[in-house]
């Protein structure tokens, strides 16, 4: 009796064609056939050469970005307004007296609290460095405008400053107004007063009256300038006399004027120092005081609210002939 055979029918090695089927009649065929596999591989051959140039270097790939999604915008150029403002340049004139260049830095040190991100600078006439003309040669190709830390007009503000302005062609420059005649020097110099004993009560007071020492100038328009300072302070203490009296170059004295008021019977006086610092006419007014003499303007809170207005003011007037107006009636 012959063994039945366990032998396995052998499996043809070609995949199933088209036309095979199981014993139920459903298809042996795989998911790709061979002629399909052929294809899938031709066409990847083709996408590989498409990136392939004539001389045999490889095309760039272009990314392409879906329709659907949005483009993000460029990122916006700053705007003139929002471009960096000119720089404050603040013009003192200097002093031997130590006591000048803290009291001014002091009063930049108020200017840059009132308006952060400003580039404020100290240049100076004459004795204290740093010197003006420095101070603009280390503006080069910068916008910068000059504020006078003086009270009036004079040769300084007419002559020395656009002097400088003009040697030094590579810093575009304006020069704003001197501080005064201004309501806010008077502020301060009502507040100086207090600080030294002024008396509200003083005022209108037929004993009271107050002397302006003022540093002193042959230029008319500068006496101008300090008598409606005068006046406008008188106003502010109750029409109570207020006499200018100057250190230098005009007059009266302070002396002079402290006599003229008491032989009106004006013996409760008080010297209001016309000084933007200390230094030596400050120190000659002070010492011709019947009494506690106020001490100079230097960083008072108006002070510096003042200087940023001149500045302002400046940047205001575009046109020279509006710059001329400023200096001829600020």
């Amino acid at each position: 009796m012959t063994e039945p055979s366990t032998q396995q029918p052998r499996r043809s090695p070609l995949p199933p064609t088209a036309t095979d089927t199981d014993s139920g009649g459903r298809s042996t065929v795989p998911l790709d056939s061979t002629a399909q596999l052929l294809t899938r591989v031709t066409a990847q051959l083709a996408t590989q050469l498409s990136l392939v140039s004539r001389n045999g270097t490889r095309r760039p790939m272009h990314r392409t970005r879906p329709s659907d999604t949005p483009r993000l915008p460029a990122a916006p150029r700053p705007s003139p307004a929002e471009a960096a403002p000119p720089t404050l340049l603040v013009v003192a004139h200097g002093s031997r007296d130590p006591q000048a260049l803290r009291t001014v830095l002091a009063l930049l040190d108020r200017v840059r609290d009132l308006r952060p991100g400003l580039d404020v600078r100290l240049g100076h006439i004459e004795l204290n460095q740093p010197l003006l003309p420095d101070t603009l040669d280390g503006l080069r190709g910068a916008d910068a405008v000059l504020v006078p830390l003086l009270l009036g007009r004079g040769h300084h503000v007419k002559h020395d400053l656009p002097a400088a302005a003009a040697a030094a062609p590579s810093v575009r420059t304006r020069i704003a107004a001197p501080l005064g005649p201004h309501p806010l020097l008077v502020e301060a110099l009502y507040g100086r007063l207090v600080e030294a004993g002024w008396d509200p009560a003083d005022e209108g007071g037929r004993r009271a009256a107050v002397v302006l020492a003022a540093a002193g100038s042959r230029d008319p328009d500068s006496a101008q300038d300090t008598r409606r300072t005068a006046r406008m302070l008188a106003e502010r203490l109750g029409a109570v006399p207020v006499v200018p009296a100057y250190a230098s170059a005009a007059t009266p004295t302070v002396p002079a004027a402290l006599r003229a008021l008491a032989a009106r019977g004006r013996h409760r006086t008080f010297v209001a120092s016309y000084f933007t610092a200390p230094g030596r006419f400050a120190s000659a007014a002070a010492s011709a005081a019947p009494r506690t003499a106020a001490v100079p303007l230097g960083a008072h809170p108006a002070m510096a609210r003042l200087l940023l207005h001149r500045y302002d003011q400046a940047l205001s007037a575009t046109a020279p002939s509006e710059m001329v107006s400023l200096l001829a009636s600020a």
